[in-house]
């Protein structure tokens, strides 16, 4: 039936439409932090529909209040008004630390990053972005114009002029071998020196930790120190938060709080985990820059009924069950797990992450020379053990990601462990 079913796919659907594992699999239905496919396999799922299903699968709360919502309407755009639109806006805005914050839906991050480019360049009146090196912000023209991951970026045109800062991966690159203070001295001096040749940049957009290019991510404080060069020239800090959000990190709800030294950003997009499978995406901004925009403009699908009343279910669930904190304890048991696993095996590089976001490296044994291969291996074999995992990591797409659901149990975790164990040794 797979079979058919892959046949089916290519017939009809783009080459470059990339599908996991030699035969693909259908999966049918999902409940907590398990899956099943169309031939009754039950997998311990760790990637979440790529960092997506939040909570939960089939989580209660999240599938009455879309049931509910669905019953009375399912669309009327954003012509007019919409309570669970509001009620979910003001929940967001006094989350995100941004003083006199307003919000504004889409349908994906990918849209909301565009829609963020859309407003800094506008701000600004300049068509320059910064941004980083092994970057990834969506599939759109704009998105893909300022991605800094070769692999993830099909056209070199843009509607914009996009300048790579140095700084996103710690360990590798040409200050590696530098302490954490020396690290981001040397990203600064390297910001520094390119504004030296540039003139009205718009924004800076940064993701935390780098999710498509393989989970990796700065010291703390070096978007702090880059604010401080920012705020001198007058350009905006636009922070990617499409999969740091919403406490994934354990130790932040958001990842710019962890270089939180100079503040808020002065945008903040997020998607994802937020609809916990529904399709919400979105900008946070000060009001002076979110209403810069002197043309009209509407969403029509933005902001639903229906995605706004699940984003709201979601939102309620995750913090009166505090799994920001679920995110610190279980998945700092978890990585403490990995890292002991790669210790003993030469083909890992590294175990690194936060909280529920885990990346491993994979290298070929007693060289820093990435090893895809065996990243293709480890996920075949894991999930024939039973285990979703996904993967990433600059052009060579040698580090497995791992992001379960946030509710993941101890038990869960040892038991992804497990079988990630077998696999890499397997491997």
């Amino acid at each position: 039936m797979n079979r058919r079913l892959h046949d089916r796919h290519w017939a009809v659907l783009p080459d470059w439409l990339a599908l996991y594992y030699k035969q693909p699999i259908e999966i049918t239905h999902g409940e907590g932090r398990h899956v099943w496919d169309a031939d009754g396999n039950k997998y311990l799922d760790f990637f979440g529909g790529i960092l997506t299903t939040m909570t939960a699968h089939a989580l209660p709360e999240v599938t009455k209040a879309v049931a509910e919502q669905a019953g009375r309407i399912i669309h009327t755009s954003t012509l007019y008004l919409n309570r669970q639109m509001v009620e979910l806006a003001e929940r967001i805005a006094q989350l995100s630390g941004i003083p006199d914050a307003r919000v504004f839906f889409t349908t994906s991050g990918t849209e909301a990053n565009d829609t963020a480019l859309l407003l800094a360049t506008a701000y600004r009146g300049s068509n320059q972005i910064l941004a980083m090196r092994n970057s990834y912000h969506g599939r759109s023209f704009s998105a893909v114009g300022i991605t800094g991951n070769h692999a993830w970026s099909p056209t070199g045109l843009s509607p914009l002029q996009t300048l790579y800062v140095h700084g996103g991966v710690r360990a590798r690159g040409p200050y590696a071998h530098l302490s954490d203070s020396q690290f981001i001295e040397a990203c600064v001096a390297d910001l520094e020196d390119l504004l030296g040749h540039t003139r009205n940049v718009a924004a800076l957009i940064a993701e935390p930790i780098q999710g498509v290019g393989g989970f990796t991510s700065p010291p703390d404080g070096l978007y702090a120190a880059f604010r401080e060069v920012l705020d001198r020239h007058g350009i905006l800090w636009i922070t990617d938060e499409v999969q740091t959000g919403w406490g994934r990190t354990g130790d932040h709800f958001w990842g710019w709080q962890a270089h939180d030294r100079s503040g808020p950003p002065d945008l903040l997009t997020f998607a994802k985990g937020i609809g916990n499978g529904m399709s919400i995406g979105g900008v946070v901004a000060r009001a002076e820059v979110m209403n810069c925009l002197d043309s009209n403009s509407i969403s029509t699908f933005g902001g639903s009924p229906v995605t706004m009343a699940a984003g709201l279910a979601n939102l309620s669930y995750l913090l009166e069950h505090d799994l920001q904190g679920n995110a610190r304890r279980v998945g700092g048991l978890l990585i403490e797990r990995l890292r002991a696993i790669g210790a003993q095996l030469p083909v890992v590089r590294e175990v690194r992450g936060r909280g529920l976001m885990a990346g491993i490296e994979l290298v070929k044994p007693g060289t820093d020379e990435a090893n895809p291969e065996a990243a293709a291996a480890v996920l075949e074999a894991a999930r024939e053990g039973g285990l979703l995992i996904g993967k990433g990591g600059g052009h060579d797409t040698s580090v497995l990601r791992i992001a379960p659901p946030l509710t993941l149990t101890v038990a869960e975790a040892e038991e992804g462990a497990a079988i990630l164990e077998h696999a890499l040794r397997t491997v």
